[in-house]
């Protein structure tokens, strides 16, 4: 395994193709939500060169529809619009730049260590490391009326629409806490909110908290064990047929408008040419290890569209601080790894060695002493915990493992080595 082992991988960038120009980021980072900000600012403050590309004209996510939050720490109670903000100003003023575009696909150069981004401009983005940070997407329904009155009495968000609906009757689809806490939003501006809930009597999937709000909310009633299965109207919604779950039922209440909360789903189309190469969960969210690194080398994921428990403000932007960090670590270890060891003028002995195995450690100390011996050799001593990729790259399963290296090609492995018989091994590769 070396240079080549990336080869296989999607749909990479030509061979002739030169990557390596003024224009190439360290890390860019594709969604600017809460996770893609956070992570923003942390690059740039450790004076990477960071871009955020986000498809909307401001950044913010999903976040920046949200019209109260009162659970992130520091901020007792703020807008999201309004925290997104801050956090753009945070990553702006650490020298992150922004870039307003449509991500479409991403490839790789053969040795992995250059990405390429294409937007729905034409515009082609260089980078050494990928920060996906795409979010999710309401779910769509598909009952009809959904898709053919959007945007005329069909909404997904009521930060962005409920002053369209002031002093008039809506429904809400849906019973978790964005349905339950938009529901609350709603009564603001409108008449009337019935939420069409399709558990029993009591039963919503938010936390108690937003369940007592909602009860004790005199403009909001309920529709127990019901969906929508329908919306009417002409040029605007004009009402929808609800139906029973349990008794099949069906029943039409008056309307003016819909509001659709029933989940979200990832957004990760643009993916699809790699998705063979980049694990999801069953539910087509990115799967991710504890440093928020993916399959492919040099490409985090962080916040909604990640496979995880909590979807929150305050964990996204904890994703983005570890994705940043990560990537930085990354970086610095290939550019190390391409200076002193794939490019170096001498033949590389590299130990795979962990700190916590009595072996390693004492093999650690011999190498050290002994390499001094032979002028055409450098010893690069790798810690597999602290660099897993490196050693996965390398097949390496077995610790200590020694591999003799020559302009990244492998000349000798040898697994749990006495020192002995790797003195005699290099006499015989130095001949």
């Amino acid at each position: 395994m070396g240079r080549n082992m990336l080869r296989p991988l999607l749909a990479f960038i030509p061979e002739g193709e030169n990557m390596i120009n003024n224009d190439e980021y360290d890390v860019i980072i594709v969604g600017g939500g809460p996770g893609g900000l956070s992570a923003a600012l942390y690059a740039a403050r450790a004076r990477l060169k960071t871009l955020v590309v986000e498809e909307k004209l401001k950044p913010g996510g999903q976040c920046a529809t949200t019209s109260e939050l009162e659970n992130y720490p520091g901020i007792i109670k703020d807008s999201g619009p309004a925290l997104m903000e801050k956090f753009t100003e945070h990553a702006r003023h650490f020298g992150a730049e922004f870039l307003q575009g449509r991500v479409l696909s991403l490839a790789m150069s053969p040795d992995g260590l250059h990405k390429r981004l294409k937007l729905k401009d034409g515009t082609t983005l260089a980078t050494k490391s990928v920060i996906i940070a795409t979010g999710t997407r309401p779910r769509i329904l598909g009952i009809p009326g959904e898709k053919e009155f959007a945007g005329r009495g069909v909404s997904y968000c009521a930060t962005c629409d409920a002053d369209f609906y002031t002093e008039l009757d809506v429904v809400v689809v849906g019973s978790g806490n964005t349905a339950v806490e938009e529901s609350i939003f709603l009564t603001r501006y409108v008449n009337s909110v019935t939420m069409v809930v399709i558990h029993d009597e009591g039963h919503l999937d938010a936390d108690r908290i937003a369940r007592e709000q909602a009860f004790a909310n005199e403009k909001i009633r309920f529709i127990w064990n019901s969906t929508v299965a329908a919306i009417t109207g002409d040029e605007l919604v004009d009402g929808v047929e609800i139906m029973n779950v349990k008794t099949g039922e069906r029943s039409r209440i008056n309307t003016n408008g819909v509001f659709m909360f029933v989940g979200t789903v990832p957004q990760t189309d643009w993916l699809t040419p790699i998705k063979a190469q980049l694990p999801l969960s069953d539910s087509g969210y990115i799967e991710t290890n504890p440093q928020q690194e993916t399959q492919l080398p040099g490409v985090f994921a962080v916040g909604d569209v990640c496979h995880k428990f909590l979807r929150q403000v305050v964990t996204a932007a904890g994703d983005g601080a570890v994705a940043a960090v990560a990537a930085s670590h990354y970086l610095e270890q290939e550019a190390f790894w391409q200076q002193h060891v794939l490019n170096s003028e001498f033949k590389n002995m590299v130990l795979f060695w962990s700190p916590v195995q009595p072996e390693s450690v004492e093999l650690l100390t011999q190498l050290e002493q002994q390499i001094a011996h032979y002028e055409d050799w450098r010893f690069v001593p790798v810690d597999s915990y602290k660099n897993q990729r490196l050693a996965k790259r390398y097949g390496i399963t077995e610790l200590p493992t020694l591999l003799c290296l020559e302009h990244g090609g492998e000349m000798c492995r040898m697994t749990k080595p006495a020192f002995n018989s790797i003195d005699l091994v290099l006499e015989e590769l130095t001949v």
